[in-house]
């Protein structure tokens, strides 16, 4: 093997073997982030936890061998910013694997160029709802939830707490919420839910970034909702959460989004956000993990660490590791059925987020173990696994307060295969047939 390298050393030197043959046992991850700006408190551990596990696969040997670069770029969750670092990194280094916008408004604007370019996007716990219908969307992958799901788990969840969906009859329901096209997405799966169930649906848009709310907690006191749901992020949360302490909204009677229900969401409240409740996707605070002490053994503990080690096992950190674990996951399925050991081409790789299969005993074999459920994707299903629970601030902590709640099938794929026809008639496009899913 030494020998091969000096000689494969000595070839370049001599520009008897291109670059990209030099390069050709690696895989590029593209890595967009928002580490400054307005919400850099929730990006930043979102970033080193999917930069981290990225770190974690090269120290265990790669993808079957094939070790991972990958380049960060500064979006500042802008949508106009998050296309320019797409198209920058789409090309470079042999081309890029899978795109994580890690923005409802940046997604919006890569489903209409992926297709043509050719590459996955990945967009757990956000974008757009309807891309779970994999027949309309081939190449977006809105893996372990949309806000339709949420929004559904969340309405389960106060209808048990109430005795009955019978029991939201009249009930008032405040959704305040971030006026961009994220906090935008809920508000269909609520108002179904709120035809079928008779409780009063209220709209609050808050302005970006939802520093200034005092406005719509003037609105909150006034109505005296029976819950508010809070689909935040960044300064927003913690902006909201101070403001119900300033009006006495009661915590316990607030739900957030899981965008709205991390470390930095409530950090500055404290002990005055007790019993503010948020979904969990799927996993919590997971410190004690063996994923969490596995990287801190593969890459802390050898000073490779993206961001301080304290973080780690966090709940947006996690999410962060989640997403990159998914992305991984899917360049080995692709590698399959294409070549193990084999760098794998961004269409290759959307084949393999097509036919993820992650059971239980997958997961625990990755150490994520007790952190999240398995997940099982196919030409028609890119969500592939729509479970949430609840998790509730103490003071102090985040802790687990309800069992596993599953969106309704019944409820929500209608308005996914609505929406994703309504999407593909604007567009002029046609719905995958059975040759193309074989394909």
């Amino acid at each position: 093997m030494k020998f091969r390298s000096l000689a494969l050393a000595a070839a370049l030197a001599a520009g008897g073997i291109s670059a990209a043959y030099a390069q050709a046992k690696e895989q590029f991850f593209p890595v967009l982030v928002y580490r400054t700006g307005a919400y850099a408190p929730n990006g930043v551990p979102f970033a080193n936890g999917y930069v981290d596990y990225l770190k974690y696969t090269n120290a265990k040997g790669g993808i079957n061998g094939v070790k991972i670069t990958f380049e960060e770029c500064e979006t500042g969750y802008a949508t106009d910013k998050g296309v320019e670092c797409y198209e920058r990194l789409k090309g470079k280094n042999g081309g890029a694997t899978v795109f994580q916008p890690l923005s409802t408004g940046i997604t919006f604007a890569l489903t209409d160029k992926a297709p043509g370019d050719k590459i996955p996007l990945i967009t757990s716990g956000y974008g757009r709802a309807d891309t779970a219908d994999g027949l309309s969307f081939k190449w977006n992958f809105p893996l372990l939830g949309t806000y339709w799901t949420g929004a559904d788990v969340l309405i389960q969840h106060i209808a048990k707490k109430e005795g009955g969906f019978d029991k939201l009859k009249s009930k008032k329901i405040a959704l305040v919420y971030h006026d961009s096209p994220y906090g935008k997405e809920p508000i269909a799966a609520l108002q179904e839910r709120s035809k079928m169930h008779g409780f009063d649906l209220q709209l609050l848009p808050v302005t970006a970034p939802g520093v200034e709310q005092k406005a719509t907690w003037l609105q909150v006191r006034q109505s005296r909702p029976d819950y508010v749901f809070l689909w935040g992020w960044g300064v927003m949360n913690s902006a909201a959460l101070k403001e119900a302490v300033a009006t006495g909204y009661p915590r316990e009677k607030m739900y957030g989004v899981w965008w709205s229900g991390a470390e930095p969401d409530v950090k500055d409240v404290g002990a005055a956000a007790k019993g503010y409740n948020a979904l969990a996707m799927q996993h919590g605070a997971e410190p004690g993990s063996k994923i969490a002490q596995d990287i801190l053994k593969e890459v802390h503990a050898k000073g490779q660490g993206t961001g301080p080690k304290e973080e780690v096992g966090q709940v947006l950190y996690m999410r962060g590791l989640i997403a990159s674990m998914l992305a991984v996951e899917g360049v080995k399925r692709a590698q399959d059925r294409y070549g193990k050991g084999k760098v794998m081409t961004a269409e290759q790789v959307r084949w393999g987020l097509e036919n993820l299969a992650l059971d239980q005993k997958k997961l625990d074999s990755l150490g994520f173990s007790g952190v999240m459920r398995p997940v099982s994707t196919s030409c028609a299903d890119h969500l592939g696994s729509s479970w949430a629970r609840i998790h509730t601030w103490d003071g102090a902590k985040w802790s687990f307060s309800s069992d596993w709640y599953q969106a309704d099938d019944s409820i929500l794929k209608p308005l996914v295969k609505a929406s994703a026809e309504k999407y593909m008639s604007e567009k002029k496009l046609q719905r995958r047939d059975n040759a193309d899913c074989n394909s």
